[in-house]
């Protein structure tokens, strides 16, 4: 799949640009917070949101966006982040690495890299540069006379830096600050990144904070490189890339960069676990900081899908469980959808039917309170009304788009949400590959949406991302037709307050993990994309699955 970095995405699966689900995140493969980002996108004449560009690559320019990593070895798709939890819902951490070294010394040039040699698909790049405080109109007017110490720890948000980091490495999403050189301010808009499986965290003070900093990097590196190097790069810098005069950055440099160096940063190197001198031109202790990440994320990695597959098999019904009564007519529209022969027409027809019973029935346990109207007979009618305006639906793609229009028919003003998982057809895992969510999601109960869930793997993963976005696990319910019970009791074991809400329970997995007897590849039956579907075998293998 060719992704993109834009905050509204059209790809093979239709994605569009939804005009009710403003303020939203959108996360695609190796995130840097340093690089340049737009404001958000506004409203166009028509109401509609407009298309925004949002650059997530290291070093990208503001309208230059790569969806890969070229290297001299390889090409890195910047994209696909894999499970960041166990086969029991629970997280593990990213990998924190810390780069530190004085000014114009190659951390960044060390930290891409790294970054290009690692085997591994997401890696959030953090920059010390955005979390300058955010200067006064004097802090400025002294910054604009190069009289500001920037290298100063009180340059610094600290407090802001820990708790971003903090989040990072628990695999949150986080608002991180754009720093502007120009005005020498933060901008009003922020670059929203998401955890993942290496954090590479790097700034000139990247030591200095010892309490609450050290103790969250894994790994930490020194760039030790000459002074004279050092301050021949500065001046490039500064004047090509900054706007600076000479005189101003020599006078910067004499009277602040460099006693801060000499105070502050030399003396952090006693805390790092590997010195690299001459940054990024040193490739043998490159070779082996990626040696050293690579065998601590093997220690840390494991699959995941088949054990949720063989696990919990035969107990009883979990009380999270909420079952739609099989009538007569919930079990003829079941026969109809089940029927491989049935045309491509009528199998949207019957599915859109049960799509809409199973979101009536899953409001009824969203949260009611008792009201008292009159009718227009002039008489009290005791009656009940949904206790929250706040829901959002969000869609598993590509199957659980399909749903998007019964919840849509149903709630009036619904949000709407999307995540994409697609299976790594060489791992066989699920992998998170673009996500679009409403900031204030956490405030919203959410019905997360999948057309069927054989291992539970991708709805595992998306309840695990809504979680890492501040949503209350009991405000979040799993909808679906059609589930296979080691699903059910997987899901229902590692997010026991997730109320599961479907129309079916069949108990069989085949060995590719579908569902038997089933419904088949779901979305290619509804979207068309497969011709040759047979109830409860395996079709030919797809990026886009059911999980």
């Amino acid at each position: 799949m060719n992704t993109s970095d834009e905050e509204y995405v059209e790809d093979e699966n239709g994605l569009e640009d939804w005009g009710s689900a403003d303020d939203c995140d959108v996360i695609v493969g190796t995130q840097d917070s340093a690089s340049a980002a737009k404001p958000p996108a506004g409203r166009s004449p028509g109401g509609r949101r407009t298309r925004v560009r949002t650059a997530s690559t290291s070093k990208a320019s503001p309208d230059t966006v790569d969806p890969v990593m070229r290297t001299t070895h390889r090409t890195i798709y910047t994209a696909g982040r894999p499970p960041w939890y166990d086969s029991l819902g629970q997280l593990k951490e990213a990998f924190v690495i810390g780069i530190c070294g004085g000014s114009a010394s190659g951390k960044t040039t060390v930290a891409r890299k790294i970054i290009e040699e690692l085997d591994v698909p997401w890696v959030v790049h953090l920059s010390m540069d955005s979390f300058y405080k955010n200067f006064t109109d004097a802090d400025r007017e002294v910054a604009a006379r190069n009289e500001f110490n920037f290298d100063h720890p009180d340059a610094f948000d600290f407090e802001l830096l820990t708790d971003t980091l903090k989040k990072l490495k628990m695999g949150k999403q986080v608002d991180v600050p754009i720093y502007n050189f120009n005005t020498h301010s933060r901008e009003t808009y922020k670059k929203q990144l998401y955890g993942a499986n290496v954090v590479i965290f790097e700034g000139i003070l990247a030591f200095q904070n010892y309490a609450d900093l050290l103790p969250l990097m894994d790994l930490k590196v020194f760039v030790d490189t000459d002074s004279d190097i050092r301050l021949a790069r500065r001046l490039r810098r500064d004047i090509s890339e900054r706007g600076r005069e000479l005189e101003g950055v020599l006078k910067q440099y004499n009277k602040f960069v460099k006693p801060a160096f000499e105070h502050y940063i030399a003396p952090s190197m006693a805390h790092a676990d590997i010195i690299v001198p001459r940054g990024g031109e040193n490739e043998i202790a490159l070779n082996l900081i990626v040696r050293h990440v690579n065998t601590q994320l093997q220690q840390r990695g494991f699959k995941h899908r088949s054990k949720l597959a063989c696990s919990h098999n035969g107990g009883s019904p979990p009380t999270s469980l909420h079952i739609l009564e099989n009538t007569p007519q919930v079990r003829g529209l079941h026969t109809f959808i089940r029927d491989k022969d049935l045309p491509r027409d009528q199998f949207i027809f019957y599915s859109e039917r049960l799509m809409r019973l199973l979101i009536e029935y899953a409001l009824s346990y969203l949260p009611f309170k008792d009201v008292v109207v009159d009718t227009p007979q002039g008489k009290p009618y005791e009656g009940r009304m949904m206790d929250t305006k706040k829901i959002c639906g969000v869609s598993i793609l590509r199957a659980g788009e399909t749903m998007e229009p019964a919840i849509s028919s149903v709630v009036k003003n619904v949000r709407l949400g999307k995540i994409l998982i697609q299976t790594n057809l060489d791992t066989g895992e699920p992998e998170l590959y673009y996500l679009r969510l409403p900031r204030n999601i956490k405030d919203y109960h959410v019905l997360l949406m999948d057309a069927t869930v054989a291992t539970g793997a991708a709805a595992m993963m998306a309840i695990r991302i809504l979680l890492d976005h501040d949503v209350s696990e009991d405000q979040i319910m799993l909808l679906s037709l059609l589930m296979a019970e080691s699903g059910v009791h997987s899901v229902a074991y590692a997010f026991p307050k997730v109320k599961i809400v479907t129309t079916a329970v069949d108990r069989i997995l085949n060995d590719q993990f579908h569902i038997v007897p089933g419904i088949g590849n779901f979305g290619d039956r509804f979207f068309g994309t497969d011709t040759d579907i047979i109830v409860g075998t395996a079709p030919t293998p797809s990026p886009l699955h059911e999980l």
